[in-house]
């Protein structure tokens, strides 16, 4: 595939994918997309990894994602017509779909990813879970499926028994399901970087977080 090839299926897939996801509620919106499309880059280029291949799974990783279509096979069979339908090109369309079909993080139980890009893509993609925005889009999400913000009656062993994605979690024990363990999940050394300062951001929020979620517990205490 040319130069020129390239820069157009890059546009035609910025098209396809605001047309799926823009307004999307749950944080898996173009913005979303946009960061991770633009991490993903970043960590190419400095791990030497294939910028087309990483450009192109990370704008249509989560057109697949099986939490925004009937199921997952649905959404990949949706991201494999539309590659089959825009290149020839039997590899690329090959990468890709390896990648999205391999990346989400599913309980943290994934096989590791076969290639450079696609370590690329996961980390650009687990990047943008964590530190500031990583706690917005859990908000957002938590929001958007029922979830409560914390609930300090249950235990983390008692809702570490719930199901992945069971709406009966709250948003606070998702940074310890997932948002926590990301750091050292990374694939490659400049992700690892990235995901310090992030990490420790997480860390200071979630002290600020049960500082005030106590001021009336102590409040009380002090009464009596």
């Amino acid at each position: 595939m040319g130069e020129i090839e390239q820069v157009e299926m890059i546009k035609l897939a910025e098209r396809f994918v605001k047309e799926e996801l823009s307004g999307e509620a749950s944080g898996h919106d173009w913005w979303h997309i946009e960061r991770v499309r633009n991490t993903a880059l970043d960590i190419a280029e400095k791990e030497h990894a294939d910028a087309i291949v990483c450009e192109l799974a990370a704008l249509l990783h989560d057109v697949a994602d099986e939490k925004l279509n009937e199921s997952k096979e649905a959404g990949l069979d949706k991201v494999h017509s539309w590659l089959q339908e825009h290149t020839s090109d039997r590899g690329l369309i090959e990468q890709v779909m390896d990648i999205i079909s391999t990346m989400s993080f599913n309980g943290g139980q994934n096989p590791p990813m076969k290639t450079l890009e696609g370590q690329v893509v996961q980390d650009a993609d687990r990047l943008d879970a964590l530190g500031a925005i990583g706690i917005a889009r859990t908000f957002v999400y938590s929001g958007a499926k029922g979830r409560i913000i914390h609930d300090p009656g249950l235990s983390h062993e008692v809702l570490a028994q719930e199901d992945y994605r069971s709406s009966n979690k709250t948003a606070i024990y998702h940074f310890y399901e997932k948002l926590l363990k990301l750091k050292d999940l990374m694939n490659t050394p400049y992700a690892r970087e990235l995901a310090e300062q992030r990490h420790a951001f997480m860390e200071l929020y979630l002290q600020q977080f049960y500082s005030e979620w106590k001021v009336r517990e102590d409040q009380d205490a002090q009464a009596e």
